[in-house]
């Protein structure tokens, strides 16, 4: 609040490229809502939401410096642009994350869009990573981060270890391989010799639509196991989330990439699995695991072992995997 104080103009303003965000203690009727200006309510006292519960929250927050600072909506047209006048602004410590309980333009990779009804839990954090650090010279595998911690957040809690619940990379959390429950967009910013990354993750808790979601997997493994497993939250699965994923950059800034891959590999899908390069006719690999970017290392037969990048074009990042020419 005191540096609010400071940085908001004088109608209580920051304003982005984006929207503009109006500070205000409390919230009247004859304050005007639209798209690119929203009221930010500053007392939380008469914060309430069906949908979202502080406590629970805060509770399972277990972090040093991530998600401290909440900008919470309702409805948004995005979690990112809520923190795109933010970013380069507030002190990293504050730790800011953006939570909305349905989002009306939400985004995929490239051009695709993001469905985003009530169930899914929905947030952008915003991190910084310095750039002479293992994890600021390897800013890909930030994306493989975000998804490791949601499936990690749900396979950690006891006796939820064996939901199946798994990471596809480059950025997606799956049932198994068989269906998208989740996905992770980062926008990354080099500013002086710091990253300002922006990690928008969606995966779907408490809705069956559009795909499946997390407490339809609890359902399921109740029926077949004979168990009692209690359906999840999406206010409490984004807090452990958050948690896990501080974690996890500590361990890749202490160790690098291998002090993470043994469990990243625990929780994928593409073991030994066979994909073909460029098209539907191109040569067939295997996939045998990340190289130190981040990037795909595939096998192929009577062959070296070699890095692949997604083409940018395909719908299905593994449909249609490039070699990078050489420098």
């Amino acid at each position: 609040m005191q540096w609010l104080g400071k940085h908001v103009d004088a109608e209580g303003v920051i304003k982005s490229s984006k929207l503009s965000l109006k500070f205000v203690s409390s919230y009247t009727s004859e304050i005007e809502i639209t798209p690119s200006a929203i009221p930010v309510v500053t007392d939380i006292e008469t914060f309430s939401s069906e949908n979202f519960n502080f406590e629970i929250y805060q509770q399972n927050l277990q972090t040093k410096k991530l998600g401290k600072v909440i900008l919470f909506a309702e409805v948004t047209p995005t979690t990112m642009s809520l923190l795109d006048g933010l970013m380069f602004e507030m002190p990293q410590e504050m730790g800011l994350i953006a939570i909305a309980v349905h989002q009306t333009q939400g985004k995929g990779r490239g051009r695709n869009a993001w469905l985003s009804p009530v169930g899914c839990a929905l947030s952008t954090l915003l991190v910084s990573i310095p750039l002479r650090s293992q994890l600021g010279q390897r800013i890909p595998f930030v994306q493989h981060l975000m998804s490791l911690a949601v499936v990690e957040a749900v396979r950690s809690i006891p006796g939820y270890q064996d939901i199946n619940l798994r990471v596809k990379w480059p950025n997606d959390i799956y049932y198994s391989d068989l269906m998208k429950l989740g996905g992770v967009l980062v926008n990354s910013t080099l500013m002086g010799d710091t990253f300002y990354i922006l990690i928008g993750c969606g995966f779907n808790v408490t809705n069956s639509n559009p795909t499946i979601c997390i407490n339809d997997l609890i359902t399921e493994y109740n029926k077949q196991q004979g168990a009692e497993l209690k359906p999840l939250r999406a206010d409490y699965l984004i807090a452990r989330s958050v948690t896990v994923l501080e974690k996890l950059i500590d361990t890749f800034q202490d160790e690098g990439p291998n002090g993470v891959l043994p469990l990243y590999y625990k929780y994928w899908l593409h073991s030994a699995q066979q994909v073909r390069l460029g098209s539907a006719e191109g040569p067939k690999v295997w996939i045998v695991g990340l190289d130190d970017s981040g990037f795909l290392l595939v096998h192929q037969e009577n062959s070296e072992v070699v890095t692949v990048h997604p083409d940018g074009n395909s719908f299905d990042m593994l449909r249609n995997l490039i070699i990078p020419k050489q420098p």
